[in-house]
């Protein structure tokens, strides 16, 4: 029970931490289908509870688009959490494998990149701030 309600706190600051830095949240599969619909490019924060890795994405998340080019669309699913959406969004991935925590960048809901866990994990939060903001240099526009 204690373990349950731990977790549940955790789950909670992690969903909040994104929505804080703000992200939109897609908790359901019709939620993921729209937003990824919409033109111009969407960065997808995977979440997740895993300890080392969530511990370096979320931060990247939230910092990495302090920056002169940035996705027109922020987005985030919780593996594990949310299922459906989490199932859903990774129709979108192409042949890239289920990870998380991991980013997805799309253009016109084409994905065209993946961070994915092993991307992050061993790795600090600033390393993959400058991987994500590379992605920006590359395919975002100045603000």
């Amino acid at each position: 029970m204690e373990f349950d309600m731990f977790m549940n706190d955790v789950v909670s600051v992690a969903r909040e931490d994104m929505k804080d830095a703000g992200y939109e949240e897609l908790i359901a599969p019709e939620e993921v289908d729209q937003a990824l619909s919409r033109e111009g490019t969407t960065l997808v924060m995977i979440n997740s509870v895993c300890g080392c890795a969530g511990g370096i994405a979320r931060p990247a998340a939230s910092n990495a688009i302090h920056y002169d080019k940035v996705p027109e669309h922020l987005v985030t699913v919780f593996a594990g959490q949310d299922k459906e959406a989490t199932e859903k969004v990774r129709t979108y991935f192409g042949e890239y494998p289920p990870s998380s925590p991991s980013f997805a960048f799309l253009k016109d809901g084409e994905i065209v990149t993946m961070i994915e866990r092993h991307d992050i994990e061993g790795f600090s939060p600033i390393d993959v701030i400058n991987k994500l903001q590379s992605i920006f240099d590359e395919h975002c526009e100045s603000l």
